[in-house]
């Protein structure tokens, strides 16, 4: 975190709060529209809104997760297997504990996690912002990341704000050299979502980037034993957990079956590509033209970071996102949400919308803040999941 002229943290806390406002307002005025808009859609469709966030899809399986613990599993039709071992521990946890001191049920308890947490996302992704480059792009960026096609899902009960809050601080955490708190945020960020793993890169490159010069590394352990606990902390979470899941399931690999049986997984892209090139091949060719645009426009902004130096923690974060939203089988139209965290993709568009006049970035921000809630409101009330 910032520092205060005195240095006390309470005040350190306040200072940054006061210099986030800005950004925490524009973020809130995105994800009230947002919600607005679904409302006004679920009146007319004649469909509870409520539902559609904090009941539906993956939020069940966390809340059944918070209410009767792991070991369900449901068996398809067509053979698959359904485990709820596939699901990370820290949000039903989170809903388990909120909803036995709270009148709160597990469903609702995780919709006030994501409401909450995704203002900390929020604020995370502008200090990102505004360390790098300004409060003026720091504030950019969070409306950005508030407008995004998907974003009513930060309004979900799902795990999205509650990693992008622990991965945006936990970034800044190694940006700034606070490796204790980077390495305790990147092992939350592991129990959360599989893709724990990119904060982990992004603080181990940040100690390769401090130690390797001039062999520092050779007296890491005296000059450095902060930066060394967080590097051991930090895969902690993602490991443990895939520990556990292979301790449950009696298999070394169980995780990574659990994933099979979703039809889940990792196979560098190929599923993603053959799913894209039967799009371009068949009637649907539109619709793959888009996507690959779509894929190229990610893959664009990624490159224009590279070209403006942006920190090799913050590239490694991001390309690790990136790199496993898009090799990831199964579930192409999920997609867009596995990319929720990779909010620094956004930062060249931030720096370009930062120096317009201000007037222009308000109407530029609220126009596709609008089309993001009629997007996400037509998107919720559709029949497959985000």
């Amino acid at each position: 975190m910032p520092r205060s002229d005195d240095g006390r943290p309470g005040r350190t806390v306040r200072a940054a709060l006061r210099r986030a406002t800005p950004a925490l307002l524009a973020y809130a005025g995105t994800r009230l529209v947002g919600l607005v808009v679904l409302a006004i859609w679920g009146a007319v469709a004649d469909k509870s809104p409520h539902q559609l966030l904090a009941a539906r899809w993956d939020s069940l399986w966390y809340s059944r997760i918070a209410e009767e613990g792991y070991g369900y599993t449901l068996r398809l039709a067509d053979g698959s297997i359904h485990s709820n071992l596939a699901f990370f521990p820290l949000l039903p946890t989170l809903e388990r504990v909120i909803s036995a001191i709270s009148p709160l049920d597990a469903a609702d308890a995780g919709l006030a996690v994501s409401w909450v947490t995704s203002l900390f996302a929020a604020w995370g992704i502008f200090a990102v912002g505004d360390l790098l480059y300004g409060r003026r792009v720091g504030t950019v960026l969070a409306a950005l990341w508030g407008v995004l096609p998907v974003g009513i899902v930060q309004s979900m009960a799902y795990s999205e704000s509650l990693f992008t809050a622990l991965a945006a601080w936990g970034v800044y955490a190694a940006l700034t050299r606070q490796w204790l708190w980077a390495g305790v945020l990147a092992a939350l960020a592991g129990l959360t979502r599989p893709v724990g793993a990119a904060v982990v890169a992004a603080l181990w490159v940040a100690a390769a980037v401090e130690l390797l010069p001039e062999g520092r590394w050779r007296r890491a352990w005296r000059t450095h034993p902060r930066l060394l606990a967080g590097v051991v902390l930090a895969p902690l979470g993602w490991l443990g957990y895939v520990a556990w899941v292979g301790f449950e399931t009696g298999s070394v690999t169980g995780y990574f079956d659990v994933q099979n049986g979703w039809g889940n997984g990792f196979d560098g892209g190929l599923a993603f590509a053959g799913f894209i090139g039967g799009m371009l091949l068949g009637p649907s060719f539109p619709a793959g033209l888009a996507l690959l645009a779509g894929v190229a426009a990610l893959l664009w902004l990624y490159a224009r970071g590279v070209r403006q130096r942006q920190p090799l923690p913050l590239l490694a974060y991001c390309g690790s996102v990136l790199v496993l939203a898009l090799s990831a089988k199964g579930y192409f139209g999920s997609k867009p949400r596995l990319l929720i965290p990779a909010f620094p993709l956004l930062l060249p568009l931030a720096l370009a919308l930062a120096r317009q006049r201000p007037v222009r970035t308000a109407l530029v921000l609220g126009s596709v803040g609008l089309a993001s809630a009629l997007y996400g409101a037509f998107w919720l009330h559709g029949s497959g999941p985000p």
